[in-house]
């Protein structure tokens, strides 16, 4: 239960660890079945993120007792449906009412005891890799607020949607040790905590990151989650940024993604077999930096 990992571990013998997470939140987009399946993807990433492999779930599920029937059965239609592309059973789970909606899952996998990655697993030099772009937050709540064109929605469901489960077994297949899920934290909240887990710096370059086609232009609209700027204002003294870089990009670091890609520490040597097996896998990789000495984190124009 070291913190700040994503998921508690049980040592069961010598050859296996059990792995239990949970995570759940109000609706992101508008569909009752993306929304579960999001939703799923998101609860399942933490598994993943700590080189594990999910087998089972249960639903957490609060709604509302005037909520039309068919809509609750797409939301959980939704989760089974990523649960089994997941190759995870979902045996049950709880459902409450609640005035709003919310819906996720508690997630077990299993992960050998020696193939764990964690936070604090980065070493200087490694590589950073990040295997989803950014930018759901701001499109998300641009949704919300009517001001999101079709096209871009569908974007970013097809993202958020997208299982961790190839950039897992990429992690694992490779020997890494160092990683994380990037979620409500942003992508430099979750960097810090690797940052600070493995006493360390890191230091990124912003024109690395990869962006949903829509990201600059809904924050342009200034359309971030309340999330984003309670990121800034906790995570922001660590972080060093160039001049060059303006405050709106800035805040796309920041801001609070639903379901993210992990975040990988790869050593050096093992970069470039790690980039081909990833196209191997169709699994999208961009490098956006390195782990050095020092701490805190530095973010270069």
């Amino acid at each position: 239960m070291d913190g700040p990992d994503d998921a508690a571990v049980w040592k069961l013998d010598d050859e296996r660890a059990l792995v239990v997470t949970t995570d759940f939140f109000t609706p992101v987009v508008d569909t009752p079945y993306e929304y579960g399946a999001i939703a799923a993807a998101n609860s399942l990433s933490d598994i993943y993120a700590m080189g594990a492999t999910p087998f089972l779930a249960l639903n957490i599920a609060a709604l509302p007792p005037d909520l039309d029937v068919s809509i609750s059965s797409e939301i959980l239609r939704g989760g089974a449906e990523k649960c089994l592309q997941a190759g995870v059973v979902v045996a049950g789970g709880h459902t409450i009412q609640d005035k709003e909606p919310k819906f996720g899952l508690v997630a077990l996998g299993f992960v050998h005891p020696d193939k764990l990655l964690s936070k604090g697993g980065v070493k200087p030099g490694d590589a950073l890799v990040l295997t989803k772009p950014l930018g759901f937050g701001v499109t998300t709540t641009a949704l919300k607020r009517g001001l999101a064109e079709a096209a871009d929605v569908e974007e970013v469901i097809t993202w958020m949607s997208r299982l961790n489960k190839l950039a897992g077994q990429l992690a694992v297949e490779s020997g890494l040790r160092g990683g994380t899920d990037v979620s409500g934290f942003s992508l430099l909240g979750h960097a810090i905590e690797m940052a600070n887990a493995s006493r360390l710096g890191l230091r990124l370059h912003f024109g690395q990151v990869p962006f949903v086609s829509c990201a600059r232009k809904y924050a342009e609209q200034w359309t971030f989650p309340g999330g984003s700027s309670d990121n800034r204002a906790f995570f922001g003294p660590q972080v060093r940024f160039d001049a060059g870089i303006t405050e709106l990009e800035q805040m796309l670091l920041f801001d609070a993604q639903t379901s993210g890609g992990l975040l990988l520490a790869v050593p050096p040597e093992k970069l470039p077999a790690f980039l081909q097996r990833a196209a191997e896998l169709e699994q999208p990789a961009w490098v956006i930096g390195a782990a050095l000495e020092g701490s805190g984190i530095e973010v270069l124009a």
